[in-house]
């Protein structure tokens, strides 16, 4: 029996922590906010619930190959059904429910499109039958899958979060850029994986491994497409509303022969092709504006836009998520309601109208931005997303910068709205309408400064020395000048024994005999000093 080194098992240790930690890392990056919040919300209601949780395919696929990730697969050792009160309760809503497959269709907060399984495995009987399921380990169930990029796991579980399951390689595939199936089998059992094949190779641009091309076409040639399930047909249409370039997919499912599969009289001919791309490119001017509409409806409505009431209808019964399938019948008549309010008084003013628009469902407004045909309505989704917008770059305005009217203020917000409603009605015009309005909203001036901190320690001490030195010098400035007064007036007794006295004023005796006094007090103390 072979020990392995204590030292070289921590440093196993060790490769494998970092290794879950770049996957996780690679996960937070490429997740979109929403995303990241919608995989924390279904993991912490698994782990509630006592399951072990996984992010598997696609989604894994596309966090590695760094294609746009479309939506959140996740697989549960467990019944996922039981988690349903429990998703709606945390804020998911949910589209469908697979009671074969053990499969919940939802849409979590920021609609990200999810679904979650139970691990299994597939013991298929007879081509094109539903498959035998059973519970089983994650493992099991990555080894059940379709192609080798999506047979790979990630483990949202306490201990091993990060760590990835690649048992088939799967990562290799993805950096050699090839679709490889997973068993000889793989197209003989489950007939939908050759449409799925094809429209992968469409969207990444990958070609299909040699060996499973080879499959591939004597799948074809033994025409075991017709026994695809009804279920696979309706998933199959689906993921055609949430392609980046649904138009390319569709032809190239075309030019295999498997779109007649999905609706007998579907070519790329009853595509409304201008529509579609009109579609596409208004979704992406919104996303620059900060917009996330869903597209799939309307791109399910442009791409069956001249198929019959009774195909469409046929279709429709096919997909899964019956909330796509009411967002799709619905549109138009969504569409017409708001057209009608953009053309009533509600939409009078640009201020109504850019509330109006503000409040409407983006996929509301993506889709009407592109079929109305109302000059006025056309008009105003037009300035909505540009004209308008540049009045709103002009706030904060110079007047409310200078009346110290900011962001710190709890009331910006507010009055930020109401100057852009005003600008936007031309109601404020010239700067002395501006100040007019803004001035009571102005915050008070700030207070004075306050006063000079108290001197402490060593320049205390020194500024009370200069203090009392100052006084010092003040004091002997004072005797210096009284003693100046003392020998003045000794000068002047002096002076004033020789000259005779004389009355001061002649009409004031009392004076006069004053100074006689101090004259006779004189002579009396030089008598003395004799």
């Amino acid at each position: 029996m072979e020990i392995s080194h204590p030292l070289a098992v921590r440093r196993s240790r060790s490769r494998r922590s970092q290794i879950m930690a770049d996957y996780i890392y690679t996960m937070e990056i490429r997740l979109t906010p929403d995303q990241q919040r919608g995989v924390t919300l279904v993991q912490d209601v698994a782990r509630a619930a006592g399951m072990n949780i996984y992010l598997t395919g696609g989604a894994v696929r596309d966090i590695i190959s760094g294609f746009s990730i479309r939506d959140l697969d996740f697989t549960v050792q467990g019944n996922p059904l039981k988690l349903q009160k429990e998703l709606e309760r945390a804020g998911a809503s949910i589209a469908a429910a697979d009671d074969d497959l053990k499969t919940l269709y939802f849409t979590l907060p920021g609609g990200v499109r999810a679904e979650i399984s139970m691990a299994r495995t597939e013991r298929y009987e007879k081509a094109g039958k539903p498959p035998i399921v059973a519970p089983a380990t994650i493992i099991e169930d990555l080894r059940r899958r379709d192609f080798t990029v999506n047979a790979m796991a990630l483990s949202l579980n306490p201990g091993s979060r990060g760590l990835l399951m690649d048992p088939f390689n799967g990562a290799a595939d993805i950096e050699a850029k090839l679709i490889r199936v997973l068993h000889n089998y793989g197209f003989v059992e489950d007939p939908s994986r050759l449409i799925r094949a094809t429209r992968f190779a469409a969207r990444f641009h990958w070609p299909i491994e040699e060996r499973t091309q080879a499959r591939f076409d004597s799948a074809k040639e033994n025409n075991y497409i017709d026994h695809i399930t009804d279920k696979a047909i309706g998933r199959e249409i689906e993921q055609l509303a949430y392609e980046d370039d649904p138009l390319h997919i569709l032809r190239v499912l075309e030019k295999e022969g498997w779109l007649k599969v999905l609706s007998p009289h579907w070519t790329s001919a009853k595509v409304d092709t201008a529509g579609l791309g009109q579609l596409l490119k208004t979704r992406q001017q919104m996303n620059q504006l900060g917009y996330a509409p869903d597209p799939s409806p309307a791109v399910l409505y442009f791409l069956t836009a001249r198929l019959s009431d009774k195909e469409i209808a046929d279709m429709r019964k096919l997909i899964p998520r019956k909330n796509l399938v009411e967002a799709w019948r619905d549109l138009e008549d969504n569409a017409k309601d708001l057209a009608k309010r953009l053309a009533s008084k509600e939409a009078g003013t640009p201020s109504r109208t850019w509330k109006l628009l503000s409040e409407a469902r983006p996929e509301m407004v993506l889709f009407l931005a592109v079929t109305a045909r109302q000059q006025a309505v056309t008009q105003k989704i037009k300035n909505f997303f540009t004209k308008w917008r540049q009045v709103q770059q002009k706030i904060p305005l110079p007047e409310m910068t200078e009346l110290h009217i900011t962001p710190q203020m709890p009331e910006y917000p507010k009055i930020a709205q109401d100057v852009f409603m005003l600008l936007l009605d031309g109601r404020l015009r010239s700067r002395t309408e501006t100040l007019k309005f803004l001035k009571p909203l102005a915050p008070p001036p700030p207070p004075p400064p306050p006063p000079p901190p108290v001197k402490r320690g060593r320049a205390a001490k020194a500024a009370t020395e200069a203090a009392a030195a100052a006084a010092a010098a003040a004091a002997t400035q004072a005797a210096s000048k009284k003693k100046g007064k003392s020998s003045a007036a000794a000068a002047s007794a002096s002076s004033a024994k020789t000259e005779p006295i004389r009355p001061s004023n002649p009409h004031k005796p009392e004076l006069h005999n004053a100074a006689k006094k101090t004259a006779k007090a004189a002579k009396k103390a030089k008598t003395k000093r004799r």
